[in-house]
């Protein structure tokens, strides 16, 4: 198989839908970088206030992606075989693809609850697993009060982003995405320094702001799912759809898929935690290239998506061998685009880290050597992301996706970032490669797993009691074995 091929038709496709889900990504940074640049005009202590208070949002942002990326792979397989010239299970496949929309929906809203009620109930317990900074964490309390909302608009908005990417519903997402951005940047300019007749609310200005911004959004992508899709045709009434035929093979495929984006939101917030403990200065520079690293590997991002849309939907034709060959096409896109966004990033560090006028010389200087180290990890970082986010998550293989995620961060990134830091006492740039070696070794695991071929699983679509027979009947749908 060739990493390189001519195939306009392959990287047509991939990059119609790569490239709005990067746009939308950009804006979505956009968003934080604009928020970070305006917290920091307030002291470090404000910028890692927020920051710590959002990897804490974040692991609910991470966990959320799992159930949105999880249905993703039934999504993409349902309309793949419904939309299969030889397909005999298309009626199957389209109520499976309902049934797994409204569980979906009704887990992020549990789960929302669950965070919500945990940020009411010891804000300050959160924050002090970041800092020991009582400063900070009266911040970051401050700042959770106004966030506890967001949980339900972030949760809801995302994942039904992802099941409309998932159909080929890349362009609404995009647009509603910068009507987001110039809602929280107008939010943020009236209510973190007081202007238009508001008084100043510092680092809840930012979280009401924030907030605002995702009720913008979510109002707008569940009013279009709702009320305007006609390709999921998903309605208010099949909430309440009966999904007990199809819970089996959701939990199959989404719970590992939930689980190792849940353990790898708690191992990179253990990352955090160590950056927070080791000083002040140390988070504050994390904080800013952060979004820095978000910034320059946005169209990696759009193409993991596309990943694994392209690879299940392949797969629902019946086509095992093009699965095969797309797989080896989109790590020679991995590799290519790590290359680029390396360079990206080395390009424009520095006119970033500049803006920052507020924090200190030293606080730069230490930033200016994370993105030294992000630029090398991040090549490897936008190989195995594609793999493993995209192409092997598409195929269903989601069992050892979860543990070689796991096992890799917890076992070596954790382990050896913490001795680089606290027991040999290493320049930062090693601290965080690392910190970060799990990406290295994950690149290699995913070459050995392409090869062999047993990433591509069986999907079934249930047993739909409420189907008739002659479609009840057809009840596996194969992946092209």
């Amino acid at each position: 198989m060739k990493l390189f091929r001519k195939d306009k038709e392959f990287y047509s496709k991939v990059f119609k839908l790569a490239m709005p889900i990067a746009f939308q990504s950009l804006i979505t940074i956009g968003v934080n970088m604009l928020d970070t640049i305006m917290v920091g005009q307030l002291g470090k202590k404000s910028l890692a206030a927020v920051n710590f208070a959002n990897s804490f949002i974040g692991i609910y942002h991470i966990l959320c992606m799992g159930l949105g990326m999880g249905a993703s792979v039934l999504v993409s397989r349902y309309w793949g075989i419904k939309n299969s010239k030889n397909s005999s299970n298309k009626e199957e496949a389209g109520y499976a693809l309902k049934q797994t929309v409204a569980l979906m929906l009704r887990l992020t809203m549990g789960l929302a609850a669950l965070f919500a009620i945990a940020t009411i109930i010891m804000p300050e317990t959160i924050m002090s697993m970041y800092t020991d900074d009582e400063e900070i964490i009266q911040l970051g309390t401050n700042y959770f009060n106004y966030s506890i909302p967001t949980y339900f608009f972030l949760g809801a908005s995302l994942v039904t982003t992802i099941v409309l990417r998932s159909v080929g519903q890349v362009k609404l997402p995009m647009i509603v995405s910068i009507g987001a951005f110039f809602v929280n940047m107008g939010a943020n300019y009236t209510l973190i320094f007081g202007h238009l007749g508001f008084e100043p609310m510092n680092e809840a200005g930012a979280a009401l702001g924030t907030l605002i911004a995702r009720i913008f959004e979510a109002t707008c992508i569940i009013f279009y799912l709702l009320y305007v899709d006609k390709k999921i045709y998903f309605r208010l009434k099949d909430m309440f759809l009966k999904t007990r035929s199809l819970i089996g093979e959701y939990f199959r495929i989404c719970i590992p898929v939930l689980i190792s984006d849940g353990i790898l939101a708690l191992g990179n917030n253990t990352v955090t935690i160590v950056i927070g403990n080791y000083s002040t200065d140390f988070a504050a520079a994390n904080a800013i290239t952060g979004v820095t690293q978000q910034l320059s590997s946005v169209v990696i991002q759009g193409v993991c998506q596309a990943g694994a849309i392209v690879t299940g939907q392949t797969l629902g034709t019946g086509d095992k061998e093009k699965t095969m060959q797309q797989a080896w096409q989109f790590l020679g896109l991995g590799f290519g685009l790590g290359a680029v966004s390396a360079g990206i990033l080395m390009i424009i560090s520095t006119p970033i880290i500049n803006s920052y006028t507020e924090v200190s010389q030293s606080v730069r200087d230490l930033a200016e050597q994370l993105m030294r180290a992000i630029s090398l990890i991040i090549v490897f970082q936008a190989t195995n992301s594609i793999m493993t986010k995209g192409v092997l998550r598409g195929g269903g293989d989601t069992k050892m996706l979860m543990l070689a995620d796991n096992v890799f961060l917890w076992a070596l990134s954790i382990p050896l970032g913490y001795m680089a830091g606290y027991v040999f006492e290493l320049d930062v740039f090693w601290v965080y490669f690392f910190l970060k070696i799990d990406q290295v070794v994950k690149t290699i695991w995913c070459i050995i797993r392409l090869r062999g071929g047993k990433w591509i699983k069986k999907i079934s679509t249930g047993k739909n009691q409420s189907l008739p027979a002659e479609i009840s009947d057809k009840k596996m749908l194969t992946s092209g074995k």
